[in-house]
């Protein structure tokens, strides 16, 4: 990372219309004390978290009685209650708007094109809202959604957040166990999926799941089968307790939605960890934390304004999804698209951008890597001129793409890495619109955020690598875990390595501009003698050799110490022979350190990944190590596990 200067540097007119710049002066006088920077602006919003989360609220005109303290028990983690007096609903403060505009365009590949405008969208919703009512559902209950990234996803969430019920949803392309182990802990009163979905220009029918899922789900008293292939009536008719959507929902007249205001901390959505080390955790998060933490983000880290265009390339599986829909209460239009980012060339996002004239454009990493690698150049196939932020999350965005962007998507746009979790529905560390870009960093830890990085003795790093943790509590952190009582699980998962503290799990390092790189997750770090290294490190320098399409690397318990093991999925016609190992190996070892070349180099055809698209170092470990992978239903492919089983060369 020896870039002289920055990517990229806002102007005076970017920065003066950026929304934090407003609110910076707000601060200011709120507190009472100079904020010239974002330094000091984040410093104020840790040091007074009453004073940040307040102006926020106000800042960002949360509908809803905020009531008094703000804070209660603010030294507790867990058990730090924000708005403990405050009553709000959260579909009330998204569906703010009314008119003609577009609230919701939708694309499912080149199959389907549609729009809502703001009262249409409303209208769904309320209908909705009287079908759930007859049918009995109540604040508490759950709705589950085995749903595309559709309106009438969207749409569903809302009429079950106005009646405060719990939403949760998965992609359909998950199998008939893996929607089990998620829903069936649940017990959802309301099931929605689609007839079908889209995938590659391939129709792909859920009739017969939806039906073997409803079987084994009885706690589900309807089932609503939406139309996107055209058979949602017909497939009702198969489904027991079933009825298609669209009739449904005429059976009820359009009217005005009406909202239950209920306490910030009520229940709004269970999120699900996709690991692959037992049953997935039921996340739960409340209602106020996710509106609030979503609106500083949106309007202060996006920068997003009322008219804005607002994509996420993601499934309803992904925390994304739920980041998305929050952009309702920014007042901007939400983009939806559902499919292969990649059908039928790879440039169907960047059409989807041009057409609807997006501002702000969100994928993953590894998209940004997979249009690099196919040789695409955007900036001169396409306007995007609108697209004022290109956001990256799901894994570190490498050095190399960082440059790539700036080279062949946008000279001047935001580039944005963000950085958070399932586990909070949000980010500890993401982009400033004010601040410069810098090759291979996040630019800041986020406003509220109380971020450190630790060593393995809970001393603050200002340089080197450690465990990224939070200090001080914050809205968005989980109301705990699902059937967990006594809180155990939860406190496991956060708390244990530090009292008090919330360690996230990320393997992290400051750098001198005050931004933060992510190495990857601490429970994949490698250990070779001793050594703490990040798996992203290596996957930097790896993946920029036009051979490798992309790697997998894991420690392999050997001689009493831990060896590095690098798999590569080889580009067409490329054989991983002698010559190229030396390269890979050259490689690593002149851009990390000699300590990250790996001991064994292995060609695999395949990557295991999660259903949204993280490659899963801890599976290959296990499957290495002799160990079974307990989740499989959580992986897109869980076949590719068996290319890496029994290996004759990691026997020696």
């Amino acid at each position: 990372m020896s870039q002289a200067g920055p990517l990229w540097t806002p102007s005076d007119t970017q920065k003066g219309q950026a929304p934090i710049t407003a609110f910076m002066r707000e601060a200011e006088a709120v507190s009472g004390r100079p904020i010239a920077n974002y330094e000091a602006l984040h410093a104020w919003s840790i040091d007074d978290r009453e004073g940040f989360w307040s102006l926020v609220w106000d800042f960002c005109g949360v509908i809803g009685e905020r009531g008094a303290p703000v804070l209660l028990d603010g030294d507790l983690m867990p058990g730090a209650a924000f708005f403990p007096d405050a009553r709000l609903n959260f579909a009330e403060n998204l569906l703010r708007r009314t008119g003609s505009d577009d609230a919701l365009v939708f694309r499912g590949e080149d199959k389907v094109e549609r729009r809502l405008s703001w009262d249409e969208l409303r209208s769904m919703v309320s209908r909705l809202q009287q079908l759930f009512r007859v049918q009995g559902l109540k604040a508490g209950d759950r709705v589950a959604a085995m749903m595309p990234n559709m309106p009438e996803t969207i749409a569903a969430m809302l009429a079950a957040a106005s009646l405060g019920a719990v939403w949760s949803s998965c992609s359909p392309d998950f199998g008939v166990q893996g929607v089990l182990d998620r829903f069936g802990q649940i017990e959802p009163t309301i099931f929605i999926a689609p007839d079908g979905y889209w995938y590659g220009g391939k129709a792909f029918d859920v009739g017969d799941k939806t039906a073997e899922l409803m079987a084994k789900l009885p706690s589900v008293r309807l089932a609503l089968i939406v139309d996107y292939l055209g058979t949602a009536q017909e497939a009702a008719r198969k489904i027991d307790r079933a009825e298609a959507f669209t009739p449904a929902l005429a059976a009820f007249a359009e009217a005005e939605p009406t909202f239950e205001r209920l306490p910030f901390s009520h229940p709004l959505y269970i999120l699900f960890s996709s690991g692959t080390t037992g049953i997935p955790k039921c996340i739960v998060h409340s209602a106020g934390g996710t509106l609030l933490q979503h609106l500083k983000e949106h309007r202060l880290h996006a920068g997003l304004v009322p008219g804005d265009r607002l994509f996420y390339f993601t499934t309803c599986g992904w925390m994304m999804w739920n980041w998305l829909a929050s952009g309702l209460a920014s007042e901007v239009t939400l983009l939806l698209y559902d499919g292969s980012p990649f059908h039928p060339d790879g440039n169907i996002l960047f059409d989807f951008a041009q057409a609807e004239r997006m501002t702000y454009f969100g994928t993953s990493a590894k998209f940004i890597d997979a249009v690099r690698k196919a040789g695409l150049t955007p900036m001169t196939t396409h306007d995007l001129s609108t697209v004022r932020t290109l956001s990256s999350t799901g894994s570190p965005l490498a050095p190399e793409n960082f440059e790539f962007v700036y080279q062949a998507i946008k000279k001047d746009v935001h580039l944005a890495s963000i950085s958070g979790g399932t586990d909070i529905v949000s980010c500890f560390v993401l982009g400033v619109p004010t601040l410069p870009v810098w090759i291979g960093e996040i630019q800041a830890a986020g406003l509220g955020m109380a971020v450190e990085v630790w060593d393995e003795v809970g001393k603050p790093l200002r340089q080197g690598k450690g465990e990224l943790v939070c200090t001080r509590a914050f809205p968005a952190m989980p109301l705990g875990f699902w059937n967990d009582p006594n809180g155990e699980k939860y406190h496991a998962a956060y708390f244990d390595r530090f009292d008090n503290v919330w360690c996230h799990g990320d393997f992290a390092e400051w750098t001198g501009h005050g931004g933060i790189v992510i190495h990857g997750r601490s429970d994949a770090t490698l250990n070779p003698g001793g050594v703490r290294i990040g798996t992203a490190e290596i996957y930097n320098q790896v993946e920029q050799l036009p051979e490798i399409l992309e790697a997998i690397c894991i420690g392999q318990d050997w001689e009493d110490d831990v060896r590095v093991v690098l798999f590569v999925r080889l580009a067409e016609g490329v054989d991983l022979d002698a010559a190229l190992e030396k390269t890979i190996r050259t490689k690593i070892r002149t851009g990390a350190s000699p300590r990250h070349v790996p001991a064994k180099i292995i060609a695999v055809a395949d990557i295991p990944r999660t259903k949204s698209g993280k490659i899963t170092e801890l599976a290959v470990r296990d499957i290495v190590h002799g160990r079974a992978v307990k989740n499989q239903e959580a992986l897109a492919n869980p076949q590719a596990l068996d290319l890496y089983r029994d290996l004759p060369a990691l026997r020696q």
